[in-house]
């Protein structure tokens, strides 16, 4: 089974209306994300596969601000990322994933951020994506973002964050089990 797809959750009318005229207003005000594309063709694929429509209500709803950021020429899918400014509120303090989590002997937190972002059905953003989301606008200016790490760093205990600070974008390291209030998880869906 598709692990994007393998929960069963469902919005109800009243919340799919609610998300679609949130996200429906985002994509109006910040055209400079998604130039050329147009939000009844977005809509229309939303419409089309309900349950990414509850992937984004669960982006929206931990506080990523979901947008359109491109499109994918080849498949037509719309592209979304966390768009907050700082990294998502609903979503700090927890460790890189689960590995991460278990290690820790005390003061473990409540969830990680690997595991988080299965239940929700999205991606974190990798290092490419992040760099390009900089692109648009200044994001994590005061916060962090674990980012998906590859496995090499992974297997040998560490995990990768990005911020931005200086007019720079930053990637560097923590331990796995390292969380911070001010680090979260920033995520993409393809729909």
């Amino acid at each position: 089974m598709d692990k994007m797809n393998s929960h069963k959750e469902e919005l109800t009318p009243e919340q799919r209306e609610e998300i679609l005229s949130t996200l429906k207003a985002r994509f109006e005000k910040n055209v400079n994300r998604h130039q050329g594309l147009e939000w009844a063709q977005v809509q229309a694929r939303l419409e089309a596969y309900p349950e990414k429509l509850w992937s984004l209500q669960q982006m929206e709803s931990t506080g990523g601000e979901p947008d359109v950021v491109g499109q994918d020429e080849k498949t037509g899918e719309y592209i979304f990322y966390d768009c907050s400014a700082e990294s998502p509120n609903g979503r700090r303090s927890i460790c890189y994933d689960r590995a991460g989590l278990e290690s820790r002997k005390e003061h473990k937190p409540e969830n990680n951020a690997v595991d988080m972002a299965a239940t929700m059905g999205i991606e974190l953003l990798t290092e490419e994506q992040y760099r390009e989301l900089q692109k648009l606008g200044n994001f994590d200016t005061k916060t962090s973002s674990w980012l998906k790490t590859p496995a090499e760093i992974r297997k040998l205990g560490g995990a990768i964050f990005a911020d931005f600070r200086y007019g720079t974008v930053f990637v560097y390291h923590n331990g796995a089990q390292s969380y911070y209030g001010g680090r979260a998880f920033r995520g993409s869906l393809r729909v």
